[in-house]
């Protein structure tokens, strides 16, 4: 069978690179865990956050990447690509497992601090030391905000064949991810971690999310149009975002609470951020319309120096992100050892963002070296990320003109 399908055109949407970069910022904000800083993350704001719309870029990157690679090569050399990549981002998790526990179990002994190994989940390493690591290789044993990446690893994994499917049928393996985060809610599916209880992340139902980027790069863009340009769906877009503000701050915010019906603010408080609840799903929806009708793919604004960061951040999203999740340890960590003042909130959170940076710029740099030709045989490789990142290498192949700005 020939498919006969139009993708975006191949040079980068810096929209993916931006947000995928604030996303990465804004979750290790969120894992410091301290006062100041969760006030500068997603979570205070709205139902969803950068966990969110990590999921959603990295299913829109994937489905663009692999699924141009299986059209031009074949299903065999796109599933290979696909596999390796998902190789990487195992390989990335199972090193920054390790490092985080030995920190944690180190740091604890160090500098006597006990609380370290139940905050973070480290006690199973203490009990059954050798049981522990084999289920963490198996991706069942989790410490505390090790969780993102085995949820990629799962949805990258099983992706290979639903590309094949979606690159033929897009809406009918649309519906069918719908019918598996429906059926996941209803039932109960999850997957088992160790030493007890599910997953934080439940594959069954964030599958949601992977599948809504990829369908949305390989045509359903172009089918939701009418969405991004609707003024009723802007206006009911707005008052959304501002119900899902106040219900979120009342959780903060006592006295915001006690001005809510009961009812009410138990509907949405705890955020059911395990099993995507509804509520949850269609905040990041609604977030993610209005981004594309207020950020076209070609707004000049995207090219501003004050942007470079967090675009370069975005475009080395494995490596920053993995970092960003050791540096939050590290950061709570000095924060309740040393000084928990608003100052050294801001400092911690700043020089983790540095670091952050500098690495992107770093692995950049790296990357396009590595690319070079050797002894002056040309000019120096364009800058481009690897097939996972929000991007894709450049061609010179006509194609046509598929965004979410449409």
């Amino acid at each position: 069978m020939r498919v006969a399908l139009a993708l975006p055109p191949s040079t980068r949407d810096l929209r993916l690179d931006l947000f995928r970069g604030l996303a990465n910022w804004l979750m290790f904000l969120g894992h410091v865990s301290t006062s100041v800083l969760a006030w500068f993350s997603f979570r205070n704001y709205g139902f969803s956050d950068g966990a969110d719309l990590f999921v959603f870029i990295s299913g829109y990157t994937s489905a663009l990447v692999f699924g141009r690679r299986m059209l031009e090569r074949g299903f065999v050399f796109g599933t290979t690509r696909l596999l390796r990549r998902v190789w990487q981002i195992y390989c990335a998790h199972i090193l920054l497992f390790v490092i985080y526990l030995a920190s944690v179990h180190f740091l604890a002994g160090r500098f006597n601090a006990p609380g370290l190994i139940d905050r973070f989940n480290v006690a199973p390493l203490l009990n059954a030391p050798v049981e522990t690591i084999i289920q963490g290789l198996l991706l069942r044993y989790k410490p505390l905000n090790l969780d993102v990446l085995p949820l990629y690893v799962v949805l990258m994994g099983a992706f290979a064949p639903v590309l094949w499917l979606m690159l033929r049928y897009p809406n009918w393996v649309m519906l069918g991810s719908a019918l598996l985060y429906l059926n996941a809610r209803q039932f109960g599916w999850n997957l088992p971690s160790y030493p007890s209880g599910v997953w934080y992340f439940n594959p069954f139902t964030w599958q949601l999310l992977f599948m809504l980027g990829a369908w949305l790069a390989l045509g359903g863009a172009t089918t939701m149009h009418f969405l991004v340009r609707s003024r009723t769906v802007l206006v009911i877009g707005l008052v959304y975002l501002l119900f899902a503000a106040v219900m979120t701050l009342a959780g903060q915010l006592p006295q915001l609470q006690t001005a809510l019906p009961r009812a009410l603010f138990e509907a949405f408080n705890p955020n059911d951020k395990t099993n995507l609840a509804p509520y949850r799903f269609l905040h990041l929806a609604i977030v993610i319309i209005l981004g594309a009708r207020f950020i076209p793919i070609d707004a000049p604004g995207l090219r501003a120096a004050v942007w470079k960061p967090l675009i370069k951040c975005g475009q080395q999203s494995l490596e920053v992100f993995t970092v960003g999740i050791y540096l939050a340890f590290i950061g709570y960590f000095i924060l309740t050892t040393t000084s928990n003042s608003i100052a050294a909130q801001l400092l911690a959170g700043i020089t983790g963002i540095t670091i952050m940076t500098a690495v992107a710029y770093y692995r950049s740099w790296s990357k396009r070296v590595e690319k070079q030709p050797h002894a002056h045989a040309g000019p120096p490789a364009a800058d481009q990320s690897d097939g996972s990142q929000p991007g894709v290498q450049q061609d010179r192949r006509p194609s046509s003109k598929l965004n979410l700005s449409a």
